[in-house]
């Protein structure tokens, strides 16, 4: 039986995780969770699944879920320190990395030096510290499991090929709700339409990433760090299906893809249970009802947010995590409605422009470049909404 502990229990993929261990009972054990400020689910989570070990954000949450629980409840932690512990000081096989953003840095890295395999769907770990993260993998012996279902895709679409042969990796991407859209159109977007995703259910953050194209240049740069391949053989392609979903394209010309119907537990289960697949209960995907897939060129124009993430790999260094954090900055006033739609790209352009890049081999050093981007990104974000009252 593999016991795991979830990062992120109550956020789409912590929750479908814990749907795939509850239909599974006899493979998987939950030693420990973590969440955010969901306590009233965490609540529910800890009554099904019996963890060990929990942690929340901060003491408050942490003394409200323990008197809630009681002296039969597991031991509860908070903060930064919770999160390590549970990645790292729990009993758990396996760590599913499922916090949002720059914070699932830490507790995954911590996880991977106590040497436990983890189910990664934080990119954001290797997209602001992948030269960190991949040499402590290597130091010791772990594996990362990709969870998202693009470079789960990729891992398929590797198996069983010799990574010299490959040409190049292919992306796909659902192109979000607006893909269609003009600049104009675009000018007049709200939070409300940049949530409302057509193929995929998601977090707020990533849902508002996929509309601007960012979450598939935060791809790319997980997709270099995981398989090793440099920028230039790392491609995308707009596939409004989201039924293949990515490829490997090699030397004598052959592609090789995985396809499915747009959901998260497929590449989530893959990752719990490699070498094996789980008996899942999902709709088969149907081809000749779909009749056909369509692909085509990102629109770098509309969605500048992509070529921002090559450039910023392509600078190395610190240039990743002040892409990364200015991003989260800008992508939470917008969804408070601080700043427009087409500021978003905007303000992360002017971050990195401003960036001088530094190494990043160290996790001092890259939490340092991850403060400085926030601290000016919230500079050109006030100064932005500062202009709206004038």
């Amino acid at each position: 039986m593999k016991r795991l502990a979830v990062l992120g229990s109550t956020g789409s993929i912590g929750v479908s995780t814990l749907d795939i261990v509850a239909a599974h009972p006899d493979r998987f054990k939950i030693v420990a969770l973590t969440a955010g400020r969901n306590l009233a689910l965490l609540e529910e989570q800890i009554a099904s699944f019996h963890p060990e070990i929990v942690a929340v954000p901060d003491e408050e949450h942490a003394a409200r879920l323990r008197a809630r629980l009681g002296a039969d409840g597991p031991q509860v932690l908070f903060g930064i320190a919770g999160l390590i512990a549970c990645a790292a000081a729990s009993p758990a096989d396996m760590v599913v990395s499922a916090i949002v953003g720059a914070a699932g840095l830490e507790p995954t890295l911590a996880a991977v030096e106590a040497g436990r395999d983890v189910a990664l769907a934080n990119k954001e770990t290797l997209v602001i510290a992948g030269e960190l993260v991949m040499a402590a993998v290597a130091r010791a012996g772990v594996r990362l499991f990709p969870v998202d279902s693009e470079h789960s895709a990729i891992f398929q679409s590797l198996e069983g090929h010799r990574r010299s042969d490959v040409r190049r990796l292919i992306l796909t991407a659902s192109g979000g709700p607006f893909r269609n859209w003009s600049l104009d159109d675009l000018q007049k977007v709200t939070p409300r339409d940049a949530l409302a995703h057509p193929n995929w259910t998601m977090g707020r953050k990533i849902t508002i990433d996929s509309a601007t194209m960012m979450n598939k240049g935060l791809e790319v740069i997980e997709a270099h760090w995981l398989f090793g391949l440099p920028v230039d053989q790392i491609a995308v392609h707009i596939h409004p299906e989201s039924i293949v979903h990515s490829m490997v394209e090699y030397v004598d010309g052959a592609v090789m893809a995985q396809l499915g119907i747009p959901d998260m537990t497929t590449p989530i289960a893959y990752a719990l249970s490699y070498p094996e697949r789980l008996q899942l209960d999902l709709p088969p995907l149907d081809l000749c009802r779909l009749g056909r897939l369509h692909f085509s060129e990102p629109d770098s124009h509309c969605f500048p947010c992509l070529g921002l993430a090559y450039d910023a790999l392509r600078r190395g260094g610190s240039a990743p995590a002040v892409l990364n954090a200015a991003n989260e900055l800008a992508v939470e006033a917008f969804l408070a409605e601080r700043i427009g739609f087409l500021d978003i790209p905007r303000i992360i352009a002017s971050v990195v422009a401003q960036h001088e890049v530094t190494a990043a081999d160290s996790l001092e050093r890259i939490l340092a470049a991850d403060r400085w981007a926030r601290q000016i990104a919230q500079e050109k974000i006030d100064d932005i909404q500062g202009a709206f009252y004038l």
